[in-house]
């Protein structure tokens, strides 16, 4: 029997596996930091209002609407080397993403207010820009290490891996990062921030080197062709594309509701638990699961469908936060233990969202002929970077609405009623983002079990005929 072109193109082994993961364990090393961090780091260090930060998240992705399809037009249009199509960038800019990161958290002595404001704009912004020229041709690379969509789901499975592992030392730093003061107070400590940044920095770098050189491009592609005016046409015709926007929509509305809530957890377990220390536990609850479900997702996304199964996980974890919520619990213990039940349903979606993506982007290539992915993962990029700004925008307004000035919620402001409304918060906007998603996943995202198997169908005679010419 003649080997169909999709078995002649796949085929991947551990070693492609564990190197796409170590990929999301460099980009995860530096990004946890952002979603972990910098939104303490800015109000307690820098000083910076929450006004300002609110409006220096939308002024990024204002620029970010330009930056990333520029990004992606670049990699779809640069001749395709010895590194591959996408491979290379990861070596080409491992260096500048961990120096970027790095410079974020150093703090210039003697600068005014807005000395600070104005290099955390510049800081931000850049390293914005140089994580999204890796992160793009990173993203598409599952596209070319293989075309089969049963190994991409483990692909993505494997990315969320390393993304797991890759975030665990931005979740330490948070809660090692703390000094007592001479009033017995926990205060954020720059020295130590720094010194774990800088270590960060390095492990990105190393991270990133071993995925270069141990993931294979196997689909050879062409790059796009340079045509004026062409990244508004894709753009249109993404658009158009009913799974492709439903994703976008979905892979916001997800990294709002996880950024949310491990910024806004280092402000309720100061004040709300008064347990510092514990601030990475929540986040620690959502991971746990995953390290579990990672072993037979894979096979649970084949069995049943990845949407279906996403969906109803999502509804698991929007449930378990309105638990939470209706329980109004003061013990610690029990809060984190409601969040590991809820880590169960986000593990799903957290470990099959990149297949889902390419699934989309392998929908626009058999419906409409799209052939630029790299454009079309800077677009999927750009939503989730609105989830930051919408994060940002969650966390400074619920701040804002509990009396958070000064950078210190005043002990005048610490009131019953004010820690009733930082619980509710910290609890009820993760839930409204979640059934959110459940609701486009399940009933906006047409890409059923069903649907993948008649699109790998085609995938199939589109890749024959395409090596065939």
């Amino acid at each position: 029997m003649e080997q169909s072109y999709i078995s002649r193109t796949s085929g991947i082994g551990k070693k492609d596996k564990i190197g796409y993961a170590l990929g999301d364990v460099g980009s995860l090393l530096v990004f946890g930091l952002v979603q972990s961090v910098l939104q303490k780091y800015y109000t307690d260090i820098l000083g910076i209002g929450v006004v300002s930060i609110m409006f220096m998240f939308v002024v990024a992705r204002v620029w970010d609407a330009v930056n990333d399809p520029i990004w992606g037009y670049i990699v779809d249009s640069m001749p395709v080397n010895k590194d591959g199509r996408y491979r290379r960038w990861l070596k080409l800019l491992a260096v500048p993403v961990a120096v970027s990161a790095v410079l974020m958290f150093v703090k210039i002595p003697g600068l005014s207010d807005t000395g600070y404001l104005i290099y955390a704009y510049v800081t931000y912004i850049l390293f914005g820009m140089l994580y999204t020229g890796v992160n793009i041709p990173y993203g598409s690379l599952a596209q070319v290490i293989t075309s089969d969509e049963k190994e991409r789901s483990s692909l993505s499975v494997f990315r969320s891996m390393g993304s797991t592992f890759g975030a665990v030392p931005a979740m330490m730093l948070i809660s090692l990062c703390y000094v007592k003061t001479a009033e017995g107070n926990s205060v954020m400590s720059h020295e130590k921030i720094l010194i774990g940044v800088i270590v960060i920095a390095v492990l990105c770098v190393v991270a990133y080197l071993m995925s270069y050189k141990w993931t294979q491009e196997r689909v050879v592609t062409q790059p796009a062709p340079r045509e004026k005016g062409k990244v508004l046409r894709v753009m249109k015709i993404l658009v158009k594309s009913r799974p492709f926007v439903a994703v976008c929509l979905v892979g916001m509305l997800f990294l709002a509701a996880q950024m949310f809530s491990t910024s806004y957890y280092t402000y309720l377990f100061n004040y709300y638990f008064n347990a510092p220390e514990l601030a990475m536990m929540p986040t620690a609850c959502q991971y746990l699961p995953v390290g579990i479900i990672m072993t037979f997702a894979g096979k649970l996304g084949g069995k049943f469908g990845r949407r279906d199964l996403c969906a109803y996980g999502m509804l698991l974890t929007g449930a378990c936060n309105l638990i939470l919520f209706l329980m109004g619990t003061k013990s610690v213990w029990l809060y984190l233990l409601v969040l590991l039940l809820s880590g169960i349903g986000n593990a799903f979606l957290f470990l099959l969202i990149w297949a889902i993506a390419t699934d989309a982007i392998d929908y626009n290539e058999v419906t409409y002929g799209l052939h630029d992915e790299a454009t079309s993962y800077a677009i999927f990029t750009f939503m989730r970077k609105l989830g930051q700004t919408v994060a940002a925008i969650l966390v400074n307004m619920a701040l804002l609405r509990i009396g958070y000035s000064d950078n210190v919620l005043n002990t005048a402001n610490i009131t019953e009623d004010t820690l009733g409304k930082m619980y509710a918060d910290s609890v009820l906007i993760p839930a409204v983002l979640y059934l959110l998603i459940f609701v486009i996943l399940r009933f906006a995202y047409p890409l059923g079990k069903k649907k993948i198997d008649e699109l790998q169908a085609k995938k199939e005679e589109m890749l024959r005929a395409r090596h065939e010419a």
